[in-house]
């Protein structure tokens, strides 16, 4: 069984399932370093006191190989954007680089060995930002290598380095949506994707949104950089459903999407994004064929009613 190169840094929460199933997956690539980090029970809640804390005993407890043990745990909740961004400040201030994996992303045996390899191949690429775990487009292999290259983000089971941490920006001081709107269209070329960052972004920066991933993408696609996404799918997300946070709906196509394995490493000969692969996730994930559905009805209406006025006022 393959053992971990990297340390990993493992944000565990109030879910005892999942929770065990991603550790269960750690154990077999027995990283010589594991950061654990738990954000407190939020006021008002009582099982969920005990529920965090049980998850943490549990977790200390299924530690049996031979391993250092680094722990963040917060008796107080302070939300998400702030418990998970520290925590990765905080992994950062003593690695260089690593693996990081929630409690809900359950990784397949070769995701470690894919994150090792690449994390060393382009450890000092700084057009690369990161490196992704998760793949929605099963169906579909971009290329004929085992990753390729993205313009997007993805935080189910990732890894990067301190170089590119450190330009993540948690309060989007630098964003200006006047001055996004350009760049961004540079890259996507679609006003309907364009708006829909700008939208995201405003409502994160204003609080409307306690996340701490729409910033990764920010500081991504503010320094045009790229991220690595395998062919296969390495990490499926388990925790849609009743008992998750944001993630509720089971019947999501993002949830539980079958684990994949890369048997033997294949690069791309060429590092360039590939925009169909893009522009086929955000379809999905921001709804635009309903959109772009209306738009064209819209449109076909509008032009209904132009030729009939035209025919009127011919007379």
């Amino acid at each position: 069984m393959y053992q971990t190169k990297s340390s990993i840094l493992f944000i565990i929460f109030n879910r005892l399932d999942t929770t065990l199933k991603v550790l269960a997956q750690i154990k077999l690539a027995k990283p010589k370093k594991l950061y654990i980090t738990a954000d407190g029970p939020r006021p008002g809640r009582a099982e969920e006191a005990i529920k965090c804390a049980n998850v943490i005993t549990a977790v200390l407890d299924f530690i049996d190989w031979e391993c250092e043990v680094f722990t963040l745990l917060r008796a107080e909740n302070v939300g998400p954007k702030e418990a998970i961004s520290s925590a990765i400040d905080w992994f950062f201030e003593n690695e260089d680089e690593g693996i990081i994996l929630e409690h809900d992303c359950l990784p397949a045996p070769t995701f470690f060995s894919y994150c090792d390899n690449l994390l060393e191949r382009y450890r000092d690429d700084k057009r690369i930002w990161l490196i992704s775990g998760f793949n929605f487009n099963t169906k579909k292999k971009w290329g004929d290598a085992s990753y390729y290259f993205s313009n997007l983000t993805n935080g189910w089971g990732w890894a990067t380095w301190k170089r590119s941490w450190a330009s993540y920006d948690k309060n989007l001081n630098q964003f200006e949506a006047e001055e996004i709107q350009e760049p961004l269209m540079q890259i996507f070329g679609d006003k309907l994707i364009v708006d829909r960052w700008v939208e995201i972004f405003n409502d994160t920066k204003a609080g409307k949104i306690d996340t701490w991933d729409y910033q990764v993408t920010f500081a991504h696609l503010l320094g045009h950089s790229l991220t690595v996404v395998p062919n296969y799918n390495l990490v499926s997300n388990i925790g849609f459903g009743e008992f998750a946070e944001n993630t509720l709906n089971a019947n999501s196509p993002f949830a539980n999407v079958p684990l994949e394995e890369i048997e033997e490493l294949k690069h791309p000969n060429i590092i360039m994004p590939q925009d169909q692969a893009d522009y086929n996730l955000l379809f999905e994930e921001f709804g635009l064929r309903d959109k772009i559905a209306e738009i064209k009805r819209n449109n076909t209406k509008k032009k209904r009613l132009k030729r009939w006025l035209k025919k009127i006022f011919s007379f």
